[in-house]
């Protein structure tokens, strides 16, 4: 019905397309300096840029989730597990942290999606924290509150992933891949996502299957959240469950409502920026969730666009030749 009648963009817009090359861009850093302090901002940074995404994914369908976390603790520890049993295949371990954590995420989803608003928010949160509980609760498989130490290097072609510089070339693959199915998945459903984003009950109404984009939606977003963990895993080479705290989420939060959660240049921006922010400054993140939260005060009550949004809107402003018409 309504479905069928939305035309799929097939060409990419600006804002996707300079998501794709200012990630890209990235693989210049560990080319052009040796600055190991570089390589580690940029490691968190990228990986904040993919829970960022996952984030993103679901503001598309005006839904604010804080089960990011728990989906890369499932992303993380699934590769840690496997390490154990020397499975440390780049290739294979980053099928398994997307899959097993979008797997998780399809009955997970139909329990979860049927609610929204604050609801929504709950639930979400306390998936994170049951998370928390069975990682604690659970020694024999994730090492209870030891975590798992002593993970084995990644590796491609044969190649261990062991330096900070070949770790950081390996994060930027993942952050580029989590981009691409980012773009790819709200670019081919763009115009359903805005629908379900603008008004639920009406599209709905009008013969959209809601369920269908936002379950779809829901387990891609999961699998984002799973190569977020394992990137975090791979450089940490260990998975312990305080890395995967609920608190986590306010961070992709953050970076996505302060970023611009209009564009899918917002997250990766917001990324960027918020986590160098917070290295210069020295805070090593003490003082961070108390600096998102005011920054995401100020973004909503006077910059609603982010950064992303509020600097297109100056351009349009500054456009020569531009004149208001009636």
């Amino acid at each position: 019905m309504a479905s069928s009648l939305i035309q799929r963009p097939r060409l990419l817009g600006g804002d996707e397309a300079g998501a794709l090359i200012l990630v890209a861009a990235c693989f210049a850093v560990p080319i052009l300096t040796r600055n190991i302090l570089a390589y580690s901002v940029l490691n968190q940074a990228l990986i904040g840029v993919i829970g960022a995404q996952s984030v993103w994914i679901m503001l598309r369908m005006n839904l604010l989730s804080f089960a990011t976390p728990a989906f890369m603790a499932l992303g993380g520890y699934t590769v840690a597990i496997a390490g154990e049993y020397n499975i440390t295949d780049g290739f294979l371990m980053t099928a398994a942290a997307f899959l097993v954590p979008a797997l998780v995420a399809v009955p997970l989803g139909a329990l979860v999606l049927r609610l929204r608003g604050t609801y929504f928010v709950l639930v979400t949160f306390v998936l994170s924290q049951i998370m928390q509980l069975l990682l604690f609760e659970t020694p024999r498989l994730t090492g209870g509150s030891n975590g798992i130490a002593g993970i084995p290097a990644a590796t491609l072609f044969g190649v261990d992933m062991m330096s900070q510089r070949q770790v950081l070339f390996y994060t930027c693959g993942l952050a580029l891949l989590a981009t691409i199915v980012a773009v790819a998945l709200t670019r081919y459903f763009r115009q359903h996502f805005a629908s379900i984003e603008e008004n639920e009950i009406l599209a709905e109404s009008l013969g959209l299957v809601v369920w269908r984009y936002k379950a779809m939606g829901f387990v891609v977003a999961a699998g984002l959240a799973g190569l977020a963990g394992y990137a975090l895993v791979t450089m940490l080479l260990t998975a312990h469950p305080s890395s995967f705290d609920s608190v986590v989420a306010v961070d992709f939060i953050a970076y996505t409502i302060i970023g611009g959660r209009g564009s899918v240049l917002g997250p990766i921006i917001g990324s960027l920026l918020l986590v160098y922010a917070t290295q210069m400054f020295g805070t090593q993140g003490q003082y961070a969730q108390g600096l998102y939260g005011a920054l995401i005060l100020v973004v909503i009550t006077v910059a609603r666009g982010g950064i992303v949004g509020s600097a297109a809107a100056l351009l349009r402003r500054l456009r020569p030749g531009r004149r208001a018409t009636a």
